[in-house]
């Protein structure tokens, strides 16, 4: 079994380089969404995100996500504690994950991998990269929000260039059917060490 950490700057295109390789079979564990859910249903990770931000930070007994995100990303402080408490939580979650699957690879996404250390838990690491011009393009058509905002998303998480100089792969995601090669390639190789 090989574990590939899969990363890329928002608007990358991760989640469809993603798809392709469950297509071709891999078991594959999303941090971020992963870590929505726990944030949810951990009791222990629900008291300690309210001791740190507050009542408000669930509503209805749900996360309140524009809060929290208000916060964290004008506060690099804040959002240290924040991954602090969270990160812990997914990587036991994840370690569930592996033992549990039969797959040969396990896709491990995540947008902050170097950043939270999860990339010490991969064989291999793949970093998506795109243009800037066309990731602010796709984050403002899929999620509804401004460049000011995905600029400060965006301070918060390595750039490309060390991303691309930490990766053992890069997948240059401009085009769709190049990219699917791509993805092909690099799941052969892989496939061939396991």
């Amino acid at each position: 079994m090989k574990i590939i950490g899969l990363t890329g700057g928002i608007g990358s295109g991760k989640t469809t380089v993603l798809k392709m390789f469950k297509e071709l079979g891999c078991a594959t564990y999303v941090a971020d969404i992963e870590a929505k859910k726990l944030m949810n249903s951990n009791k222990e990770l629900i008291h300690q995100i309210i001791q740190l931000f507050g009542g408000k930070a669930y509503v209805d007994s749900k996360l309140n996500t524009a809060f929290i995100a208000e916060i964290v990303f004008n506060d690099k402080t804040k959002l240290t504690a924040l991954n602090a408490l969270v990160h812990p939580v997914v990587l036991e979650d994840f370690k569930k994950f592996v033992k549990k699957s039969t797959s040969k690879l396990i896709i491990y996404e995540a947008a902050i991998l170097f950043e939270s250390g999860s990339d010490k838990l991969c064989d291999f690491v793949i970093t998506v990269a795109t243009d800037i011009d066309e990731r602010i393009e796709r984050i403002i058509k899929r999620d509804g929000v401004t460049k000011e905002q995905i600029l400060k998303r965006m301070e918060h998480q390595l750039n490309d260039e060390e991303k691309v100089k930490k990766a053992d792969f890069v997948i240059n995601n401009s085009d769709v059917f190049n990219t699917k090669a791509q993805v092909s390639t690099i799941y052969k190789i892989v496939l061939n060490l396991c």
